[in-house]
């Protein structure tokens, strides 16, 4: 029965997130319903924490699995970490710096943006500089911008922060970024990493994932003030997730078991499968991403992202060729049977459309077909 199951035929899902998961995930997903405290649901959600900590490369940070999406986790790290008057610096690439940026005002940070040129990511050099202007408590990254496509260096950046101003923390936004692209958690120096569970993952929307620094943790316990959110208090996350790794049940509020379930299916199919390793993983994703961008380009299309050195291994950002309008082109292409993206960051959200390739469609390519499907189908709506 298990292994004879199949989804449902739909449309090619080509956005930037949520995406394709396996039937294997989404089987997992209509798991029976269980106890949370169950000793098979606490089995599963230690191994999915502990899983987590390979994901990124980690020994040491603490993870936490929690209901709600990836933004969610913008509002652990600012009110866990942030109090009134701290000064907080975004490494701004397009629509989701600025919307973390209001996050962290939200909760009292003095919030200064340092954009890039739309397509770009900012300078080394740059924010070398911009660090010595002022001392902050948080400096953000976001890694890859689904806004815009474009992936910042995460570990060249965090390694200037840490040399200019050791005492920052260090946030990687790497909702769009995780399981994708690399990241090395420990060795790159992030102290608090966010992401989701529907995209790189592979697994249905619904789970906040964040990692957080022993030195995070140190600075959210010895905070002047209380924290001032409620439902995503690391005092009471810990002692759940801690409770968990050991597999002991453990109650603040209830997660959802069925997501859980089909995050450890996905996360097992990456940690433990011995014919694709992580290694691997990023190499396919990277090759994709390549054959994909020059695909687009020999047919004499523009990219946002106009250098190598900025463009993401997960997805896309196309220009729209002269005479040719989203309103028109977009729909054609789903009319087709693949649904892509429209344009969000608000300069330019007119000029271009986002395609997102990553998880199931680049690692089971060979056996599904989706990149040339997509390739073909633009191709022939743009013709």
């Amino acid at each position: 029965m298990t292994s004879a199951f199949k989804q449902a035929d739909h449309p090619l899902l080509a956005i930037p997130g949520p995406v394709e998961i396996s039937d294997e995930v989404l089987l997992a997903n209509a798991h029976p319903s269980v106890s949370h405290v169950s000793p098979s649901f606490v089995q599963v959600f230690g191994e999915s924490l502990k899983l987590l900590k390979e994901l990124v490369y980690s020994k040491s940070a603490q993870p936490f699995i929690i209901s709600g999406s990836g933004t969610l986790g913008w509002d652990q790290a600012a009110s866990n970490l942030i109090e009134i008057g701290d000064n907080a610096l975004v490494i701004n690439t397009g629509y989701f710096g600025d919307e973390l940026g209001n996050c962290l005002s939200v909760y009292g940070a003095n919030v200064d943006h340092l954009n890039s040129e739309i397509g770009k990511s900012v300078p080394l050099d740059k924010i070398r500089e911009t660090l010595k202007e002022k001392k902050y408590k948080m400096v953000t990254i976001t890694h890859v911008d689904t806004s815009t496509g474009v992936l910042s260096d995460a570990k060249g950046i965090a390694r200037v922060i840490r040399k200019s101003q050791p005492n920052a923390l260090v946030v990687l936004d790497g909702v769009c970024s995780v399981a994708s692209e690399l990241i090395k958690f420990d060795e790159w120096g992030i102290d608090v990493l966010i992401s989701a569970s529907q995209k790189g993952i592979g697994a249905p929307p619904g789970l906040s994932l964040v990692w957080a620094s022993e030195r995070a943790i140190s600075i959210h316990e010895n905070r002047k003030t209380p924290a001032s959110g409620y439902y995503v208090n690391w005092k009471r996350w810990i002692p759940v997730m801690k409770a968990y790794e050991e597999n002991k049940p453990a109650y603040f509020a209830t997660p959802p078991v069925q997501l859980v379930f089909a995050l450890n299916t996905t996360l097992k199919s990456m940690l433990r499968n011995k014919d694709c390793s992580l290694e691997k993983r990023f190499e396919e994703h990277k090759k994709i991403s390549k054959y994909f961008k020059k695909e687009i380009q020999s047919w004499g299309l523009k990219q946002l992202v106009n250098e190598e050195r900025y463009e993401a291994n997960g997805m896309t950002t196309i220009m729209y060729p002269e005479g040719v309008k989203g309103s028109e082109l977009l729909p054609k292409i789903a009319k087709s049977g693949i649904v892509v993206g429209g344009g969000l960051h608000k300069q330019v959200k007119d000029e271009y459309f986002r395609v997102g390739h990553m998880g199931e469609t680049v690692v089971n390519d060979q056996i599904r077909g989706d990149i040339n499907k997509l390739l073909r189908t633009i191709q022939e709506c743009l013709n």
